[in-house]
């Protein structure tokens, strides 16, 4: 039976924080019932326990709460979020409470958001592959299922085409039953129903399930979002052994709402004001994603952040760095030449790479194709930039070779439309056939018995019937 104590020993409020002395068994992480004197009803959580003393992190903000007039109800007990097979298909609010007019969710049970730790020994290594329907994603820096891989942006860069794209399309190719779990975090209301709208009319809304906070809603509810979220796919994953995708857009954003809180409490700022625990804050998020052992199901993670000023050694990006296993960039210059999406393929990243690809998985060529192109793509970004220094009539012929196939590469393998659905297959004979203008001698990276399979067919296509 929970014990519900109320109390009107409110002493102080600092931004959205509130400090409520002589409270007896009070607990870090349970929630709170703000009574105004007017009736109305707000809600908290516990941030700090100290003695009698208790600090309150209000949801919808202190604006307007007179001190004296305001009852605390310490309802012992943490966030929870009702789960049940009905999420699917739902839109909530950052708090886990349903905007889409629907009914309320009658839960199988309520989970509390902040989970459990998987136990490293329990961990299953990230294995198969998931394809997201993009080239230079599925081809060049393939998504694992189990892997965390975020997606490193920059303010004015369309990241939101591409996650509403990934969220659209992204499937398992081994089988099994598929979701996503959408989280945006302080995101215009513009850009939400984008989200909203391109999964509805696509029918992707079915498989989803979408957390929505908006850039006017107040920050405290931004650090709460992510983990309904992950709450949720845990609940899909290990519960109804599906494989979900989770997508967590913009985690800037959720770093920034961190960073106000420890603000108002006082903390001795860290890098850039900062908390000192960013990177303990972060990994509570992140690896929360992954395989258990006997549990078919499994959580993949797609964090979107916006470095500001495009700098890569920002303490987000730079964190979020140490605890994923990747990162896709997006480029401003691609962006620029209205490359889209604009992927930045040198920088980008997939550690885990190798385990979802090869033969059973995607295709036996993959991974010498993928080493191949990123060999003649680096040469031919190295000719163009001598082009620019010194003239293109400075370079030799092999060097006008590799820089017009980066020019080819660019336009034709990582310009894609947004709503072209690529398989793994269509973006491997991309590459061969990007690849069929060099002879085979210059092709050092893939292997001879895999070139005389499989380059015939490209060389005749484009009327090279060169074989050396």
């Amino acid at each position: 039976m929970l014990s519900i104590k109320e109390y009107q020993t409110v002493t102080s409020i600092s931004g959205p924080l509130m400090m409520v002395e002589m409270v007896d068994e009070a607990k870090y992480g349970h929630i709170v019932d703000v009574e105004l004197g007017d009736g109305s009803i707000r809600h908290g959580q516990i941030l700090q326990v100290e003695n009698d003393k208790v600090l309150v992190q209000v949801f919808e903000g202190t604006h307007g709460i007179d001190v004296n007039r305001s009852t605390v109800r310490f309802l012992a007990k943490p966030l929870e979020l009702a789960v049940s097979p009905d999420i699917l298909g739902r839109v909530f609010s950052g708090l886990g409470e349903p905007k889409d007019n629907g009914p309320a969710v009658i839960p199988d049970k309520r989970v509390d958001i902040n989970g459990n730790p998987i136990n490293p020994y329990a961990r299953d290594y990230p294995n198969e592959f998931i394809q997201t329907g993009i080239s230079t994603i599925d081809g060049l820096n393939p998504l694992v299922r189990g892997q965390k891989l975020p997606i490193f942006s920059g303010a004015g860069l369309p990241h939101d085409d591409i996650t509403a794209q990934i969220a659209r399309q992204a499937t398992v190719l081994g089988g099994g039953e598929f979701a996503v779990v959408f989280a945006a975090m302080g995101i215009t209301f513009e850009a939400a129903q984008f989200f909203i709208d391109d999964l509805q009319e696509t029918g992707a809304i079915e498989r989803a399930v979408m957390f929505i906070n908006l850039a006017n809603d107040p920050a405290i509810e931004r650090i709460a979002t992510p983990r309904f979220a992950l709450t949720a796919a845990e609940y899909l994953a290990f519960d109804l052994d599906m494989h979900v995708l989770v997508i967590l857009n913009d985690m800037t954003n959720y770093c920034e709402a961190l960073r106000e809180i420890s603000a108002a409490r006082k903390e001795v700022p860290g890098r850039r004001g900062y908390p000192g625990y960013l990177y303990t804050d972060l990994a509570t998020i992140y690896e929360r994603a992954g395989r258990i052992k006997g549990k078919k199901g499994s959580i993949t993670m797609v964090p979107v952040l916006t470095m500001p000023e495009d700098d890569k050694t920002h303490p987000v990006p730079d964190l979020t760095g140490y605890i994923t296993e990747g990162q896709i960039i997006l480029s401003r210059s691609l962006h620029r030449k209205a490359i889209s999406p604009p992927v930045d393929v040198l920088p980008s990243l997939s550690r885990l790479k190798d385990k979802g690809i090869g033969e059973g998985k995607t295709r036996e060529d993959h991974a010498d194709l993928y080493n191949q192109l990123y060999a003649a793509y680096a040469r031919g970004k190295e000719a163009q930039e001598l082009a620019t220094i010194m003239g293109e009539a400075a370079l030799s012929e092999e060097d006008k070779k590799y820089m017009l196939f980066a020019n080819k590469f660019e336009a034709r393998y990582v310009s894609q439309n947004y709503y072209e659905n690529r398989s793994i297959q269509t973006t491997l004979d991309l590459g061969w056939e990007l690849l069929s203008m060099f002879e085979n001698a210059e092709l050092k990276r893939i292997d001879v018995k895999l070139i005389e399979k499989y380059m015939p067919k490209f060389r005749k296509t484009n009327g090279n019937t060169s074989n050396e």
